[in-house]
């Protein structure tokens, strides 16, 4: 690999054109989506660690020279043909810059919100760094509950207990506080988490929670509104299945799964050969909830479910490194540029 990329460094110092499409064709093989310098940084990434540090100088090198080469001769040609001769003239149109693009996550984030617009969901929000009374007593957490344990959370402070939130239904807990039933809102945030960093994990993401509040709510309200969610996000196709669970929260709880999208429900690699996907957890609001928050458990009932947005990403871009959504790479985001 290393004499490789010397060749084409002596190959890119000598080379030399005054025609357009042969400059065109240079630009290709080195700088296009599809070029040699593609190709070397995939073949990067298997060489031995010992072997990366050369090879990495190397492919900077080789990357700079193709680029100034190119910015030179492309100069040069527009000099000669008379391209750049009227470049003071006020008459002619202003050049544009490249424009920039969503990020994956606000896209898909966005089209949740919509979605849950259309059925009279508002959007409430609340501070990232909470108390243990918001962020867990408030939600039915039991003391000795993990999640209170520095292992699983980030603590900011202890003694009273200050931590990074770990999911937006803190946000929940505030709305009923501060507002009388009936509710119907989305809570759409970042939370943190103690876990390792893997394809699949990060100490941060992204979720969008959802709570109604009123008089006669059911658990029919909610499957019907979770039905309605999976057929306008991922197709009129898409069926749903809830799973009992178990959430301090909500009582009854459960998980849902929807008909994976890739497949159609006929099993495949990204659905683990079941043909279903899980997507979001839901349940009843405990009444224990609710008298902690204010609101008459015996007059009001409601409904609360949660979603990770990177989770929703992943199947509607089938991205398979979790990673990606906070790495900035250029390469990965300029795939969303048509979803300006």
């Amino acid at each position: 690999m290393e004499t490789n990329i010397k060749r084409h460094l002596d190959e890119i110092a000598v080379f030399f054109t005054t025609k357009p499409d042969e400059l065109e064709q240079f630009r290709i093989k080195f700088l296009g989506k599809n070029g040699i310098l593609n190709d070397f940084f995939e073949e990067f990434k298997s060489q031995p660690p010992q072997q990366k540090q050369v090879l990495g100088k190397l492919l900077n090198a080789l990357k700079t020279a193709a680029t100034e080469k190119y910015t030179e001769l492309k100069k040069g040609i527009a000099a000669s043909s008379g391209q750049g001769a009227d470049l003071s003239d006020l008459t002619l149109n202003a050049g544009f810059g490249n424009y920039g693009a969503r990020h994956p996550m606000s896209i898909i984030r966005n089209e949740i919100l919509q979605v849950f617009s259309k059925i009279g969901f508002t959007v409430a929000e609340g501070p990232e760094i909470e108390d243990d009374w918001h962020n867990f007593s408030a939600l039915n957490f039991q003391p000795d509950h993990p999640a209170r344990e520095m292992q699983d959370t980030f603590f900011i402070e202890q003694n009273p207990d200050i931590v990074l939130r770990t999911h937006t239904s803190s946000v929940q807990v505030r709305l009923m506080q501060s507002q009388k039933p009936p509710l119907r809102a989305l809570m759409p945030g970042r939370v943190y988490r103690n876990e390792a960093i893997s394809a699949r994990a990060h100490c941060f993401f992204n979720q969008v929670e959802g709570l109604y509040v009123d008089k006669n709510v059911s658990f029919a309200d909610l499957k019907q509104t979770l039905l309605y969610f999976a057929k306008e996000m991922f197709g009129s196709d898409t069926q749903i299945r809830l799973r009992p669970s178990y959430f301090p929260f909500t009582e009854p709880s459960a998980e849902m799964d929807i008909s994976c999208s890739i497949c159609g429900g006929k099993g495949c690699q990204m659905c683990k050969k079941t043909g279903w996907v899980e997507i979001l957890g839901c349940g009843m609001v405990d009444p224990n909830v609710l008298e902690n928050c204010g609101i008459d458990s015996h007059v009001y009932s409601g409904y609360a479910f949660g979603m990770g947005i990177e989770r929703i990403t992943n199947l509607k871009y089938a991205v398979k490194d979790l990673r990606l959504f906070s790495e900035n790479d250029i390469r990965f985001l300029k795939q969303f540029e048509n979803n300006i």
